[in-house]
This record gives structure tokens, C-alpha cells and sequence, in this order.
């Protein structure tokens, strides 16, 4: 096997034979351990002899040059960045026997997902993988339940991780799963998976000190998803940067929240032609969701611009332990938000009767809906549901084609602007039990026949201000 020193003096690259470099970067050729870019060879075992020789080694780069890869599950280690020269493609094996069952000593509901990967690491530090060649895992190929449907990227109790540049293609599942991890790092990557259910973009589970940023996003199931499908809290992130676009939800937190969420930055992202929210803040299995602010966001081609939903589906994360308590939503900003095209059903912020979501503001806000109420619409008690799995549509189509606040306590409207494509019978904001909240520069289309906007029902201390007064 030949093992190549790099260094770099004064632009002149040098190449050295083997033996130590001070200063300089080992580099492991995949194909220098048998692999062959063929496309058709299965290079599984070559590619991790030479993860496993860099490990040993102390760490470096593992190099995977020009042509096309075939392996199933790799297994990363400490110290090793996975490089992809621009011209290389890794690619899933389609035969499931190529991916062994791998149990993670950390426990969480994704138990019940999958235990099969592409590329897996667990407990590890120092790892990347990086480089613009293309990670392909042939997901369509892969039919029937989660089981047999493998994850492209799963990292579980890992520090100091970083995923930069690769594009990551048709996954058989989720794309990326980062479980209990710290210090996480994930820019410039490009995902194109719609072939198969399941099909997340990138899912961060009950972390720690994540950056996602610059990220260009088309994927079957929701684009950037927070979890914590652990009672480990999922803290500290920020998204920015990013373009999506998505069979169901861009930017989400939930569905599972038993660990909860804190301190989380979402902004500066564009999102389109997506099919449910653009926003989604859920807490359905108990969880906090505490100091959460999302701004700068565009949107067109839309279910529902804002989802805002605390309830009690109340699922355990292990199947032995008691259901837990209703969650916790508190001190949450939705700002600077342009969204259109949003269809008829209207914006859902709906706490439950026993437990308000509290200090919630949304200014500077404009979001244009298709319209088409009717009275009838306006009219109907929209159901609590209070464990039903949560989704923008939940309640049907909202008695206001706006925003429909309910069992809210500390609610602030600050400049928002409502805008209709077609006529509607209802009214462009309806509140019912909420507390403590203030309306101010509210505008948009009146009903026919009415001389207000606004629909308030069971309300206390509601401050209504109009910019002309």
C-alpha cells in the first residue's frame, strides 16, 4: 500500500514516500487498498481498510478520487475526514445484505426507524467528510418499510463533526441523522432526494453547538428538522443561509420532543414550492420549546407560511417507560417573513385549553393566502385534536384565512399584513382563549358585510392599536 505525505511550501507541492512529514496531511487513496471506481466492483472492504489504517496512524484523509465507488455501510473513526474529488461518486449498494444491522449503545425512539447505514460513525471525534463528489444512495431501489431502508449519513454521540460541500443524492430513508452530538458542522451541501418516503433533508436529534448554514435543500420529506427523540435536549442551533424545498415541512422542530428544544436560530433562508409549512413548531411528546427566534425568511408556493402547535400525542421515546406530561412552548419570534402563494386553510397557533403556548411574537410580517372562504368556513368550531400527529391541515380549513390564534398567553401581532388572491367570508385574524395580547398595525381584506378584520371570542386583556390612532 503506498502511503502519500502532502506538504505545501511557498505554493510547491511537494510529494514524499513513506515515513512522517512534520506538519503535513496523510493522505489514503482508496484505490491504493483495492478499490476500484468501476461503478460495479463492490469496494465496501477497501474503503474502510483505508479509514481503518488512517485511524491506526493517528488520522488524516481518506481520498476517494475520480470515477464511481460501490459500497455498502462504511464505518468512519476517529481523526478521519472522508475527502470526494469533484469527479467521484460514492454510491449505495442496492443489495440490503451490504448494510449490517448496527445498534447504537445510545437509546432513542429512532430505535424503531432503522439500524442500517451508508456511511456510520458512534462515538467518535474529529471527522469529516468533505469535498464537492456526489454521495448517491440509490433509494429507489429500496422498497417496504423503515427497516429495510438504510440511512445515507448517521453520526450518534460524535464530537467535533463536519460535513462540507457534498452533494448527497436519492437516499433510502432519512439523508442525515445526527444523534446526541456536539459541536456539529454542516455548510455548503447540496441534497436532492425525493425517490423514497422518509426522505428528510438533514435531522438534528437531541444536539449540541450545531451550525447549518449555506445549504441548498430539495427533498421528499422535511428539509431541515430539528428532534429530540431522546430525553437529551436539543440546544444551541442555528440555520441560516439555506434554500428549500420539500414535499411537507422546510423548516421544522418536531414531531418527537421529549428531550425539547432551546436556544435555536433559524434565518436568512429561502424556501419554495413546498407542499405543507414553511414554518413548524411543534411539541406534541412533552419537551420544552424555550427561546426560539425565526427570521428573514422568503416564501412561495406554500401549505401554510406559520405552524405553531402545542398538543399531547404524548409518545414515549422507550416503549417500557410512562407517557410523558404536556410540553412546555414558550418565548418564541417569528419575524421579517414575506410568504405567497399559501393556500386556503390559513395559519394554525394552537395551544391546548390546559396548557397555553406563552410569549409569542410574529412582527413585521407579510403573507399572501388563495382566499375562497366561506361563512360556513368561518363559522365552524375548529377541533382540538390534542393527539392527533400535528400538521398544518390538522384542523381543516381555519375559521380565519390568516391567522387562528388559539390558547395563547402573551401574544404580540406586530405590523402584520394579510393579502388574499381571491375573495373569503372570513375574517383575516380569529382569536379564542388568549390572554395578554396586543394587536398592532394590523391590516388586511375585511369580509363581506363586516367592518373589522378581527375576530375575538372568550379573549382577555386584548390591546388592539391601529397605526393611524
Amino acid at each position: 500500500m503506498n502511503k502519500v505525505k502532502y506538504r505545501i511550501l511557498t505554493g510547491l507541492i511537494c510529494m514524499f514516500a513513506v515515513g512522517p512529514v512534520l506538519g503535513a496531511e496523510t493522505v489514503y487513496d482508496v484505490r491504493d487498498y483495492g478499490a476500484k471506481a468501476d461503478g460495479k466492483t463492490l469496494c465496501t472492504n477497501s474503503i474502510q481498510r483505508a479509514i481503518d489504517k488512517c485511524a491506526a496512524d493517528g488520522g488524516g484523509t481518506v481520498y476517494l478520487g475520480q470515477g464511481t465507488f460501490l459500497s455498502g455501510t462504511i464505518y468512519m473513526k476517529s481523526g478521519v475526514t472522508l475527502k470526494l474529488d469533484p469527479a467521484c461518486t460514492l454510491l449505495g449498494s442496492k443489495n440490503l445484505k451490504d448494510y449490517p444491522e448496527t445498534i447504537p449503545a445510545f437509546r432513542s425512539y429512532t430505535d424503531n426507524y432503522t439500524n442500517k447505514s451508508l456511511i456510520y460513525g458512534e462515538k467518535l471525534e474529529k471527522i469529516a467528510i468533505i469535498g464537492s463528489g456526489i454521495i448517491d444512495g440509490q433509494g429507489a431501489s429500496f422498497k417496504g418499510p423503515y427497516m429495510v431502508r438504510p440511512y445515507m449519513i448517521r453520526f450518534i454521540q460524535c464530537r467535533n463533526l463536519t460535513v462540507k460541500d457534498v452533494t448527497l443524492k436519492n437516499s433510502p430513508m432519512w439523508v442525515q441523522h445526527y444523534l446526541a452530538c456536539d459541536d456539529v458542522r454542516i455548510s455548503g451541501v447540496t441534497v436532492r432526494s425525493v425517490v423514497n418516503a422518509n426522505n428528510d433533508g438533514i435531522n438534528i436529534d437531541s444536539c449540541e453547538r450545531v451550525v447549518i448554514s449555506d445549504c441548498n435543500i430539495r427533498s421528499g420529506d422535511d428539509a431541515i428538522v430539528l428532534k429530540s427523540t431522546s430525553a437529551r435536549v436539543c440546544r444551541n442551533v442555528t440555520v441560516s443561509n439555506c434554500v428549500l424545498s420539500t414535499r411537507c415541512n422546510a423548516l421544522k422542530m418536531g414531531t418527537e420532543s421529549n428531550g425539547g428544544f432551546e436556544n435555536i436560530v433559524m434565518t436568512g433562508c429561502s424556501i419554495y414550492n413546498t407542499r405543507l409549512a414553511g414554518i413548524a413548531l411543534e411539541i406534541v411528546d412533552g419537551g420544552t420549546m424555550d427561546r426560539v427566534v425565526v427570521s428573514n425568511i422568503t416564501m412561495n408556493n406554500i401549505g401554510a407560511p406559520i405552524f405553531v402547535r402545542l398538543g399531547n400525542r404524548a409518545r414515549p421515546f422507550k416503549k417500557e417507560m410512562e407517557k410523558p406530561g404536556i410540553g412546555i412552548m414558550r418565548n418564541i419570534t417569528i419575524s421579517n417573513i414575506e410568504a405567497t402563494g399559501a393556500n386556503a386553510t390559513g395559519c394554525a397557533i394552537s395551544g391546548l385549553p390546559q396548557a397555553k403556548i406563552e410569549n409569542l411574537t410574529l412582527s413585521n410580517i407579510r403573507l399572501s393566502f388563495a382566499g375562497g372562504g366561506t361563512k360556513e368556513d368561518a363559522d365552524r368550531a375548529a377541533p382540538e385534536k390534542p393527539d392527533a400527529y400535528p400538521e398544518y391541515s390538522m384542523f381543516g380549513k381555519l375559521p380565519a384565512y390568516g391567522l387562528y390564534c388559539r390558547h395563547v398567553k402573551g401574544l404580540k401581532l406586530l405590523n402584520v399584513q394579510l393579502q388574499l388572491a381571491n375573495a373569503d367570508q372570513r375574517q383575516g385574524v380569529a382569536m379564542e382563549d388568549v390572554e395578554d395580547a396586543l394587536i398592532d398595525d394590523l391590516t388586511g381584506p375585511y369580509p363581506s358585510g363586516a367592518d373589522s378584520t378581527i375576530r375575538l371570542n372568550d379573549v382577555k386583556e386584548v390591546i388592539i392599536r391601529d397605526k393611524n390612532n
